[in-house]
Formats: C-alpha cells, structure tokens, sequence
C-alpha cells in the first residue's frame, strides 16, 4: 500500500495553491468545503477563483510566488502550467516539512487528492494510486447514486443522539446493539418516522448473540458474496489456528481475537448479544452445531 489512507483535521490546517487557474479552481471547489485556512498565490487569476476571494474563502495574493509563501503551512499545492516551477517549489516545502501535491506529478506528490462521495459526515474516498483516475470516478459515480442524500441529515441527526444514548445505556455493548437495531430497522434514510423508531430501538435490546461456523480449510476469496456484512458485525474470533491473510481481510480489523480452547467459553458471550464466528477444523464445527443448533456454519457458495 503506497498510499495510505487518512482523514484530517482541517480546522487548523493551512493550505497554500500556487496558480489560479481551471485546475486551481477545481482544487478550491473541494477544499473550500473545508475548514481549512487557504491562500492562492498567482499573477494572473481565473474568474472562479477570484469568486472564492470576493466571498471571502480565501486569501489571494495576486503576484508571483516566493519561498516565504511555504513558511509555516500544512500543505502546498503547485497548480502551475511550468513544470520547473512546479519541481523547484515541490522541493522547497519537502525540504520545510510541508507535505506537497503537484497536479500531474505524481512522483513529486508527497499526498495525492483522492475521489471523494460528500455525504456530510459520511465522506468516502476512493483512490487508485494515480494509476486509473478515470475508473475511480466511474466508481464514485456508482456510489453516488448508492448513497442517498438523505444520510448526510441522518448522520446529523445521530450525532445529535449520541450523548443521550450513552447516558441512557452507559454500557458499551447495549449501545452497540442499539445502534445495530437502529440501523436495521430505520435504514439509511432520514423522514418522520426517523426519531420514533430511534425511540422504539430503546426496548429492542435484548438480541440473542449469533454463532458462524467456518471450516479452517475453506477458500475465503470462494465465501458467498452475500456473508460479507455479517463478516463485518463480528465482535470476536475463535480459532484453532492462526487465521490466513485472505480471511482477515473480510472480518472486522477491531474484532477481538482469541484461541479457541472449549464450547464452554462461548456460552457467556452469546448470552449478552455477542457475535461470534469460530474458525476451527469440520470435526470441532460439527460438535458445536449439536451444542448450538442455531449456529450457521459458512460453506463456499451459501451459508448452512
């Protein structure tokens, strides 16, 4: 992974783009959306970036730019037409410290902008690695039209909860399946009935815990598409062996971890809504399906 994937904080971040052209703008159309401290130095200035300066957004300094600009920013955007000037500034702030994107270089680029899925506090970001921008905005084209408007208000909405759900249920796991009962009944959008079935999930919370069985031996990469999301609501892994790469990708990289040892350990578990999936050999599956006939074992094309 060359590229590694961040989100940050953009309250106190100062940002610098050198040129105010067509790619300058499309630049300031993203980060204008921000929280960001911008300035745009340049000689010449296009009639959308001097919109942004007029409003108020941005600083614009209408001149040729000078090593003092890199002083004491967050990032630094070369968005000119002249490549040398775009290699030398490039090599000034990496020499400051200043993290530096040249538009069209990806080799001067110390991060690179990613396609971004704006949905308010829900933001996806989408990247190739420079490698195939065309297709990574296809994808975001996809996803745009997955994710409906109505989340960015939702997830307002949740923010505005959170502090009376962990008032109203102190304990951890009674508000993970809060949350998990919200979801499941609500969905993604937000309406008028939203805050009535946030209200109805408060008396929903007595989940029974759910056990996935998987044969040690089996091919993650030929595992039903459709077990996927119950992978991801998994709480913790009991294994008889250390778990293969090509599986770790698809479970939750917070779920906790454990040796498996007995049945007896995940009784309690079960009891208090947890969700667990045991990765052992068919002889130790098939004693824990007569233990607990309610467990699911995952098989290569369905789930059993």
């Amino acid at each position: 992974m060359q590229y590694f994937p961040l989100f940050v904080d953009t309250q106190s971040l100062k940002v610098v783009i050198v040129g105010a052209g067509d790619v300058a703008s499309r630049k300031l159309d993203l980060l204008c959306r921000t929280e960001a401290v911008i300035t745009v130095v340049a000689p010449e200035v296009s009639d959308e970036v001097l919109a942004y300066a007029k409003q108020g957004r941005i600083a614009l300094e209408q001149r040729p730019v000078e090593a003092e600009d890199i002083e004491g920013i967050s990032l630094l955007y070369m968005a000119t037409a002249d490549e040398q000037l775009n290699q030398h500034y490039a090599e000034v702030a990496s020499s400051k410290g200043v993290w530096v994107n040249v538009v069209d270089s990806p080799e001067l680029c110390r991060f690179i902008t990613p396609s971004i899925v704006d949905r308010g506090r829900l933001i996806v970001a989408i990247s190739t690695a420079g490698a195939a921008p065309v297709f990574a905005r296809d994808l975001r084209a996809k996803l745009e039209s997955l994710l409906s408007p109505s989340i960015a208000p939702l997830f307002d909405f949740i923010a505005s909860k959170r502090a009376e759900v962990q008032s109203r249920l102190p304990v951890f796991k009674q508000r993970k399946l809060f949350w998990e009962r919200f979801f499941t009944v609500n969905g993604e959008q937000f309406d008028t009935q939203t805050s009535a079935l946030y209200e109805q999930c408060f008396s929903e919370l007595d989940a029974a815990g759910e056990l996935l069985l998987l044969d040690e031996q089996a091919d993650a990469q030929l595992l039903p598409i459709a077990i996927l999301p119950v992978l991801q609501k998994i709480d913790a892994i009991y294994s008889t062996q250390a778990l293969k790469p090509s599986l770790l990708e698809l479970l939750r990289r917070d779920a906790q971890r454990c040796k498996y040892q007995s049945i007896d350990e995940l009784t309690p578990l079960l009891d208090t809504g947890e969700k667990i999936l045991v990765v052992a050999p068919n002889a130790t599956l098939t004693n824990l399906k007569t233990v607990y006939q309610q467990a699911k074992q995952i098989q290569v094309g369905h789930i059993a």
